[in-house]
């Protein structure tokens, strides 16, 4: 007899056996899970204990043990994300929110994952980053009024990182401003320095040349006159006419002596 899939009897006995077994497998299957689920329910609620205590360290350990019975529990990562986001580790806490964000998961805990995401990047001044990640919670979420909160908080963190970047960019433009007009000071003192050290050189040039025309001239006037042969000869007769006449002189004084005294005598 062939049924409507073609089978005859003795198949259809194979066909039951292997039926069988394929619930048996299913159910060891079941049995095995649930004791993976138990055994990672464990871990996790270990950690959750020692989380609530703010011992985020132990937890951290207990929720990494929760992952290796199950590597995609998006509770284990969820949870493991807040210890590491606790201990300031906001890097490896950024990839767990992100990757159960990117999971097939229920639009509340999409919204979770990208709320916390955005706190971590807030902790690491990644502003842009944030105000995308509180953006995607809110479209999960529209009503979450903590994530609209965090939102405008990084907007204006963002406003004023702006603005103060750019006091920085005039203050930075106004002191290389400043640094030039000093250097061009500098440059004009050090030209008007040199320019006076200059007009000093000359003075003192101007000075030393003028004593060393005094000096001349009082050595002109301390030495002898040259003269020529001529006038050595010119003066050398009119000495002698000098002394001619003055001993003509002489003589004369002597005869009107001898008269004075020979007309004394006749009287």
């Amino acid at each position: 007899m062939i049924d409507k899939l073609g089978l005859n009897k003795k198949n259809m006995k194979w066909l039951f056996l292997f039926g069988l077994l394929k619930k048996l497998v299913w159910v060891l299957l079941i049995g095995t899970t649930s004791v993976l689920a138990q055994k990672e329910n464990k871990h996790i609620r270990s950690g959750n204990d020692k989380y609530y205590e703010e011992n985020y360290k132990d937890a951290e350990v207990d929720y990494m043990r929760a992952l290796e019975k199950n590597p995609e529990s998006e509770r284990g990562q969820y949870n493991l994300g807040g210890s590491l986001y606790k201990q300031e580790n906001f890097e490896d806490a950024n990839k767990l929110y992100a990757n159960i964000a990117s999971m097939d998961v229920d639009s509340e805990t999409k919204s979770k994952s990208y709320f916390n995401l955005g706190n971590s990047y807030m902790k690491s001044q990644k502003l842009d980053e944030a105000i995308a990640s509180y953006k995607n919670a809110l479209r999960y979420n529209p009503d979450d009024m903590d994530t609209k909160y965090n939102l405008e908080y990084a907007k204006k963190m963002k406003q004023q990182q702006e603005e103060q970047e750019q006091n920085q960019d005039q203050n930075k433009d106004q002191d290389k401003e400043d640094k030039e007009d000093k250097k061009d000071e500098e440059k004009q003192d050090q030209k008007d320095q040199q320019d006076q050290e200059k007009q000093d050189e000359n003075k003192d040039q101007q000075q030393d040349n003028k004593d060393q025309q005094q000096d001349q001239k009082d050595q002109q006037q301390q030495q002898p006159q040259q003269i020529s042969k001529q006038d050595a000869e010119r003066m050398l007769e009119a000495l002698k006419n000098d002394e001619n006449k003055t001993l003509e002189k002489v003589k004369l004084q002597k005869v009107k002596a001898q008269k004075a005294k020979k007309s004394e005598k006749d009287w």
